[in-house]
C-alpha cells in the first residue's frame, strides 16, 4: 500500500502523545517501512483483569487506531497469562491473582468493546498465554537472569512499597519480564501504553536487545482523570465514563466534568485536530464565553463517536429536559409495589445502585431524593400504595405507584 509522508504520519502519531522513546528511532522505522512498503508491528497489551472499558482505556486504543489508519499492523495482546500475575503498576499492594478462565471471560468482553474503536478486520488479536504457557522453568530462570533486583527496585511502585515495608511478592517482579517477552515473541516495532506503563515498556526494549532484535520504540499516552477531575479514571473511584454506558449517561457524565478538564478531554477522548484544539483553547481563554457550551460540544462528540449523531442529539435533549427544565424523563420506569419495602433494597433490586452498600453511601451523601426531597434515613420504608419519584444521583430515576 501507499503510506502517507513521514511528517504526516508523525503529526497524527504525536497527537495526544505524552512521550516517544526515542523519537528519532521512530522516524527511521517509519522511513524504512515506507521505503519497503512493509507495515510496522504496533503492539498494545491489554489487561483483562476487569471486563469493563471506559474512555480512559480508549486513549491508548484510539492511538492504536491511528496506526491502523496509517496502514500499519496493529496487534492487540490480550494479557490473559500476565493478568494471572497482576500488573503492579500504580499499586500499593499485591493484586489478587486471577485464574486463566476468569481472564479469558473478561477478554471476550474487552474485545467486544474495543471493536467500537479499532478496525477489527485488520486487527491481529493474540493471547499471551499461547507462548508464555509454553515456557518451562529453565526459560523463566534464563529470562530472570537478564534483569537485576536493583533495576526492579528503581520502579517507583516497588520503591514506595519497600520503604513503607509493604510486602512485594517475587512473582510481581516477573510481570514486566513476561510483558517484555510479548514484544520479543511478536518482534514488535512499536509498543503503546499509558504513562504508568513506562517501566514495563522499557523492559521490552531491554529483552529485545538481549535476544538480538531491533529494539521497539515506546509511545506513552497520558492517563485521563475521571469526571471528578482528580483521580485517574476508574470504575473503582466511580468517576468513569464507560464505553457501554447509555448515550444519556455518557452525555450527562461528560457534562459533569470540571471546566479545567475540557481541553484534555477534547484532546484525548475525541477526534479533535489541531484546528479544533486551537479554537477550544481560545474559547476557554475568552471570559465572555461560557465553558458550558464547549462542554456540550464535547459531550455531543463523545456520544457520537460511540453511538451516532442521532443518539447524541437525543441524549442532549434528555439532559436538557432533566437538568435545565427540571423535568422527569418521559421514559421513566414505573414500578407497582405489592408490599412495603426498604428504600435500600428497592433501589438495589431495581438497578439504581450496584450494591446495597452503595445505596446506603448515597443516602448518607444526600444523593437520594424522594419527590425531589433528600432522604437521609438509611432505614426508610416505602409503603405499598405510595406514589413516589425516586432520584438517585443526577441521572437515575424510578417511579413507584
Amino acid at each position: 500500500m501507499s503510506y502517507p509522508s513521514i511528517d504526516k504520519q508523525l503529526t497524527l502519531i504525536q497527537q495526544g502523545t505524552e512521550e516517544i522513546i526515542p523519537e528519532d528511532e521512530l522516524r527511521k522505522k517509519l522511513e524504512q517501512s515506507r521505503k519497503n512498503a512493509q507495515p510496522l508491528v504496533v503492539k498494545l497489551g491489554c489487561d483483562p483483569s476487569r471486563p469493563d472499558l471506559h474512555i480512559g482505556h480508549a486513549v491508548a486504543l484510539r492511538k492504536l487506531r491511528h496506526f491502523q489508519d496509517l496502514g500499519h499492523q496493529a496487534v492487540l495482546v490480550i494479557g490473559d497469562f500476565t493478568a494471572m500475575i497482576g500488573d503492579p503498576s500504580g499499586r500499593n499492594k499485591t493484586r489478587p491473582q486471577l485464574t486463566l478462565e476468569e481472564t479469558k471471560v473478561n477478554a471476550e468482553s474487552y474485545i467486544d468493546q474495543a471493536k467500537v474503536i479499532l478496525d477489527i478486520d485488520s486487527l491481529k488479536i493474540c493471547y499471551n498465554s499461547d507462548w508464555l504457557n509454553q515456557m518451562n522453568f529453565s526459560d523463566v530462570v534464563n529470562i530472570a537472569s537478564k534483569y537485576t533486583v536493583a533495576r526492579m527496585m528503581e520502579r517507583d511502585d516497588f520503591k514506595k512499597r519497600y520503604k513503607s515495608e509493604t510486602a512485594i511478592s517475587i512473582h510481581e517482579f516477573l510481570y514486566p519480564l513476561a510483558q517484555a517477552m510479548d514484544s520479543v515473541h511478536l518482534k514488535a516495532d512499536v509498543e503503546l501504553g499509558g504513562t504508568d506503563q513506562k517501566f514495563n515498556l522499557l523492559v521490552g526494549r531491554d529483552l529485545q536487545r538481549e535476544h538480538g532484535q531491533v529494539e521497539q520504540v515506546i509511545l506513552t499516552v497520558p492517563l485521563i482523570e475521571g469526571t471528578d477531575g482528580v483521580d485517574k479514571m476508574s470504575k473503582s473511584y466511580d468517576n468513569h465514563i464507560g464505553l457501554t454506558d447509555t448515550p444519556e449517561d455518557m452525555y450527562g457524565k461528560t457534562m459533569s466534568i470540571p471546566d479545567t478538564m475540557i481541553e484534555k478531554y477534547f484532546l484525548l477522548a475525541t477526534n479533535a485536530d489541531e484546528v479544533v484544539m486551537k479554537r477550544v483553547q481560545s474559547e476557554l481563554a475568552d471570559k465572555s464565553i461560557n465553558p458550558r457550551e464547549l462542554k456540550r460540544e464535547l459531550a455531543l462528540e463523545i456520544v457520537t463517536i460511540y453511538y451516532s449523531a442521532e443518539a447524541a442529539a437525543a441524549a442532549e435533549q434528555h439532559f436538557d429536559q432533566i437538568f435545565i427544565h427540571k423535568e422527569i424523563p418521559e421514559d421513566i420506569l414505573v414500578i407497582k409495589l405489592d408490599e412495603d419495602v426498604t428504600l435500600v433494597n428497592f433501589i438495589f433490586t431495581n438497578n439504581l445502585v450496584s450494591s446495597k452498600s452503595e445505596g446506603r453511601r448515597l443516602i448518607d451523601q444526600g444523593a437520594v431524593k424522594l419527590n425531589d426531597l433528600k432522604c437521609s434515613d438509611r432505614d426508610h420504608i416505602i409503603k405499598k400504595g405510595e406514589e413516589i419519584v425516586i432520584k438517585v444521583g443526577k441521572r437515575r430515576f424510578l417511579k413507584v405507584t
